[in-house]
């Protein structure tokens, strides 16, 4: 047996942080920063590069002083405010918008084929995009074109849309962290969402009646709190996700649903198994990847319990998880990928444990 098969093989017995090993898949790799002569290939595909390119095609339409979108940077104009144009716009204004779109899908497609040729990624049967951009009439349309890219190209891949809301999406797939056995006889857990520019927080009700696989799974109440629109350091961060935790574990009881006694994590970087971040948690405010903090043992510390038992934490990257919000549609793939596009590119690319096991037999 190979040494894959071996990690593929093994069972987790309680969750752990940065687990390569989940109940239901091997994560392969993860949070892969592919380098070449430009910088971050992940770079290419991000929110920033969007509107880098929406800046480009503006640029001659500014030049003969005809930007029908006048001094507002691209950026402050929103994804809606662009898909409206897309469709309502001036011919030549749409064909900008539509220029745009298709750069970056090139762009896209051509970041996609080099993470197809990292050994880790071989044999990728399809990835499913998320992140905020996915979010938007914009990201859809890049998506798709650059899905219809790598198919005229003959990539035997299937690019797809996450099936639930981005913003859902990094909340639901804590569920998929933990094992069933740990679940059984709750009806929720407090999963955290934490990104470049906020903090989500919610109650997953996990309706285990009706999907034992957590199809049914649902997002019923949460927090959003932007901290990049306000100054604040670590641990004014962390001390406001104590309190959406808090509220949350109020709402609950208020709401008679049950909580299992865990909080699961989606955090940018790489996870160690303390779980504390080696490193790319650079968008965080304040440094996160200092070895004197924990976030674990602080969320631990601040909330000791839930209902009668103790708090237990576990963190993987924030990639990851919301990739593991895909698992109820993808059971029939033996290798696929997540990516989200956001602040940066997140990646994680996952082997689907089932299906190895019985094509070992």
């Amino acid at each position: 047996m190979s040494k894959q098969e071996n990690v593929a093989a093994a069972q987790p017995d309680l969750p752990a942080h940065g687990a390569a090993v989940l109940p239901s898949v091997t994560v392969d790799s993860y949070n892969v920063e592919i380098e070449d002569e430009e910088g971050f290939v992940g770079d290419k595909a991000s929110k920033g590069a969007f509107w880098e390119l929406v800046d480009k095609w503006r640029k001659p339409l500014k030049e003969a002083g005809e930007d029908p979108l006048g001094d507002k940077p691209s950026e402050e104009l929103g994804k809606k405010k662009l898909a409206d144009l897309l469709s309502k716009g001036d011919p030549e204004v749409a064909g900008m918008v539509q220029s745009a779109i298709e750069d970056f899908a090139q762009q896209l497609a051509s970041v996609i084929r080099r993470f197809l040729r990292l050994k880790e990624w071989r044999d990728t049967e399809c990835i499913v995009v998320g992140g905020g951009f996915r979010g938007s009439r914009i990201g859809e349309l890049a998506i798709a074109r650059a899905g219809l890219i790598l198919r005229a190209d003959n990539v035997e891949l299937d690019l797809e849309m996450i099936h639930n809301d981005p913003d859902e999406a990094g909340l639901l797939g804590a569920a998929h962290l933990l094992p069933a056995w740990m679940l059984k006889g709750h009806d929720g857990i407090l999963a955290v969402d934490i990104g470049g520019t906020n903090i989500r927080a919610g109650v997953v009700e996990l309706n285990l009646k009706k999907s034992s696989d957590l199809a049914k799974a649902a997002i019923v109440t949460s927090e959003l709190w932007r901290h990049g629109d306000e100054d604040t350091n670590r641990e004014g961060a962390v001390e406001r996700l104590t309190e959406m935790l808090q509220e949350l574990i109020s709402w609950s009881r208020k709401n008679k649903i049950e909580l299992a006694p865990v909080v699961g994590i989606g955090c940018p970087g790489i996870i160690r198994e303390d779980g504390s971040i080696d490193r790319g948690g650079q968008n965080l405010p304040g440094n996160w990847e200092s070895t004197r903090f924990n976030l674990p043992r602080v969320i631990r510390e601040q909330v000791p319990r839930i209902g009668d038992s103790e708090t237990m934490v576990v963190i993987h990257n924030d990639a990851v998880v919301q990739g593991l919000s895909e698992l109820p549609y993808v059971r029939d793939r033996l290798h696929w990928g997540a990516l989200t596009i956001g602040t940066g590119l997140g990646n994680a690319r996952y082997t689907n444990r089932e299906i190895q096991k019985r094509r070992s037999k």
